[in-house]
């Protein structure tokens, strides 16, 4: 599990945030000498140091010292950190092997079967519900990765599961060359991340290294309405099995009769999914092709189907007031994700749109509200860039913070509306991340 370079060097890991703090304990107490950095130097990152150096880590914050990680046996990247960051540009100068978290997690995990999930948008559901559905077969199974649980705490357990629904976002993706997944899933492209890619092409390239050790074993679920995906796939080695919308496949949508079809098996009727939105139908249709990869069977899974909860902060139903429903979406951190929230409310809304912006103009989301939202509350450091792409489509209110938007937006909705936290935007111009985003929106309504 761990080369011998390893153990008679220093392991270097740059972020201490989830998994970054994840990967250091495991080393340290696998015996392995660690170096673990990060740039930040908040009251979190100052609480985690603390802990690891009790395990023997040693750990800067603020900064990274670039000449001690250029001599580390191995670099481990956090997510969080771009491949331009000054200690990642040293390491790959001087020679030093970079991996991911979720690449040495998998390496550790051999006995494991990993599903891994990837594409723009739907991952977390996705991912969510392939373990819903094997925990509910009789499958000892867990979710892990970008979903929130890094991957390497599995690792560390003394019962490891024997399936892994793995998230992967194309950050993660990009240093983890030895990753190998029984079945790998592509829900969907869209642009996304060009506040970090210099272009979509570029992004895309990081989502294509899924296929990277691909093998006549692998087993590949694709979104056959998606030609990006369809053509990211390419030849690639392995038995494909597409689900669509538009027509009959291996997983499809019965538009006629609204069911969800596994081949020419019914799943279940579209009303008994809980789930808002055609976009989770996908993410059902694609998690069904997973489990059944896996080797559950049809009937089980559309039993399973009807019990899944939505996760936090994913169109989550937050509360009905006044006769106005408010959902958090704050999980929603691109453009492709707000239109498809946008496109799953079936009455007036009012939006609230915004935070750090990342890359894309605003415009591509207006022939979805024209006509259908009331208005828009934009917010954070891309309000003006909002107000100036879509003032001239919707009615646009530009504020300061999130707790202004909570306050202007009930003023604007009217009974029979919603409003909805869908922000298509990053979160760290005023949050940790999106749950700490979607956390402080469920208490502002709570408290209305």
């Amino acid at each position: 599990m761990i080369p011998d370079a390893w153990r008679h060097g220093e392991v270097a890991v740059i972020g201490i945030a989830r998994s970054g703090s994840a990967m250091s304990r495991w080393l340290a107490g696998r015996g392995v000498a660690v170096y673990a950095s990060d740039v930040a130097s908040t009251a979190a990152t100052v609480a985690t140091a603390e802990q690891l150096r009790a395990l023997g880590v040693a750990v800067e914050i603020g900064a990274h010292d670039v000449e001690r990680v250029a001599r580390a046996a191995a670099v481990i990247v956090s997510p969080g950190v771009p491949p331009d960051a000054p200690p990642v540009v040293a390491a790959r100068a001087a020679g030093v092997a970079i991996r991911s978290e979720l690449d040495v997690a998998a390496a550790a995990l051999a006995a494991a079967k990993l599903i891994v999930v990837t594409g723009t948008n739907g991952k977390s559901t996705t991912t969510a519900i392939i373990a819903h559905l094997l925990r509910a077969s009789g499958i000892r199974a867990e979710a892990a990765g970008n979903i929130g649980r890094p991957l390497i705490e599995l690792a560390g357990e003394m019962q490891q599961p024997e399936w892994i629904a793995v998230e992967a976002s194309s950050f993660q993706l990009h240093d983890s060359p030895l990753l190998d997944p029984a079945v790998g899933v592509l829900t969907n492209l869209s642009p996304d991340h060009l506040d970090r890619y210099a272009s979509v092409e570029e992004y895309y390239a990081d989502k294509r290294l899924l296929f990277r050790n691909a093998s006549s074993r692998s087993v590949w679920i694709l979104n056959g309405d998606d030609t990006a995906v369809l053509e990211l796939a390419g030849d690639s080695v392995g038995t494909r099995r597409l689900w669509r919308l538009s027509a009959p496949a291996d997983a499809w949508y019965d538009r006629t009769t609204e069911r969800l079809m596994l081949e020419d098996t019914v799943l279940l009727a579209r009303r008994e999914l809980p789930l808002l939105g055609e976009h989770n139908i996908e993410n059902a249709l694609a998690a069904a092709l997973a489990a059944r990869s896996a080797g559950v069977a049809t009937e089980a899974i559309g039993q399973a189907l009807t019990a899944f909860s939505p996760l936090p902060h994913r169109l989550e139903p937050v509360r009905d007031l006044d006769g106005v429903l408010w959902i958090n979406d704050s999980k929603a951190t691109n453009l492709a994700s707000t239109v498809k929230a946008a496109r799953a409310m079936l009455r007036p809304f009012v939006l609230l749109l915004g935070g750090r912006h990342k890359g894309q103009p605003y415009t591509a989301i207006a022939p979805v509200l024209v006509g259908r939202c009331r208005g828009v509350v934009a917010f954070g450091e891309a309000a003006p860039l909002v107000e100036r792409d879509l003032g001239d489509q919707v009615p646009v209110t530009a504020v300061d913070a999130l707790d202004d938007a909570v306050v202007r937006s009930r003023a604007l909705a009217r009974s029979g509306d919603v409003v909805l936290l869908s922000p298509a935007c990053a979160s760290f111009d005023a949050f940790t991340d999106y749950e700490e985003r979607g956390e402080r929106f469920r208490a502002l309504v709570l408290s209305l």
